[in-house]
């Protein structure tokens, strides 16, 4: 059976000191070993920016992809492969801004997909500009008077936009963080983890200190049921989207893969697409 460490390889990640990617690299790592898998079970699709480049900091099948694209590979790579778990990932800049259309769509398609971003309320890799999740009022070098932008309430917009499984946690969260991605990996279809990951270096403001200030874990809640859609809803608006912990879930949902039509169980990159040299010869002339 693996183990954590059988997920690491020898590249030493980049990131500043302090990032609060760190954290959710280990916690995909201990996900990983601790639902059964090996790493070439697993293939890790990102996206570009600070958080891009944790497909390669992770011993497993990895595809570093370009701007706000990590969700459509890793869409394609799991109708081609079923038997791989796929784990998308990105930061805020990355799933919100120019992929936003990619996200949105997928959490309707519901494919068996785990889509893991680190919201750091910032962009960055550029050197701090406001993201899609940046507060009015954010000062940045783009924006030194502050952003007259309202910043987007991605949890009340995944739940809106039927996701079967949204939660919501903190990088300084190591043993919450690894329940949660493995919440959605076995969940049968599509699911939205999105991760307050702090830019230690160009974010002043929303800080490891201000995080811990302002989150609200679910579990402190009573009564609370992440079934409960309405509830849900209602929670992360009063609480300003600053809450932790699995925020809804719908088990009933059927996934994208259980909904196509003569879907096969044998994943695609196991059948036998040879042609015979007759046919390939036929269809060949047809060009010629």
């Amino acid at each position: 059976m693996a183990t954590f460490k059988d997920f690491r390889n020898n590249i030493k990640p980049n990131w500043c000191p302090g990032c609060g990617d760190f954290s959710v690299q280990a916690a995909i790592q201990r996900a990983a070993a601790n639902v059964g898998l090996q790493p070439e079970n697993l293939a890790v699709i990102s996206g570009i920016g600070c958080s891009g480049r944790i497909s390669g900091y992770i011993n497993s099948y990895g595809f570093h992809t370009i701007h706000g694209r990590s969700l459509p590979i890793a869409q394609g790579v799991k109708m081609a492969n079923r038997d791989l778990t796929v784990i998308a990932s990105g930061g805020d800049g990355d799933g919100f801004a120019i992929g936003m259309g990619h996200t949105v769509h997928a959490i309707r398609r519901n494919i068996d997909v785990t889509y893991i971003v680190m919201d750091n309320h910032i962009y960055g890799l550029t050197k701090g500009q406001t993201s899609p999740r940046s507060e009015m009022g954010f000062k940045t070098k783009s924006t030194p008077t502050g952003s007259i932008e309202s910043a987007i309430s991605i949890m009340e917009l995944a739940i809106s936009s039927g996701a079967g499984f949204v939660a919501q946690s903190f990088s300084s969260d190591l043993k919450e963080l690894t329940e949660l991605i493995e919440q959605g990996i076995n969940h049968k279809g599509f699911s939205l983890i999105n991760v307050f990951s702090p830019c230690v270096t160009f974010n002043k403001v929303n800080t490891y200190e201000w995080f811990k200030e302002n989150i609200t874990k679910l579990n402190s809640i009573e009564g609370y049921d992440p079934s409960n859609r309405a509830q849900a809803v209602n929670t992360v608006m009063e609480n300003n989207g600053l809450v932790t912990g699995l925020i809804y879930q719908n088990k009933e949902r059927p996934s994208y893969e259980q909904l196509v039509n003569g879907f096969s169980e044998t994943p695609l990159v196991k059948h036998n697409i040879s042609l015979e040299k007759d046919t390939f010869d036929g269809l060949l002339t047809e060009f010629m």
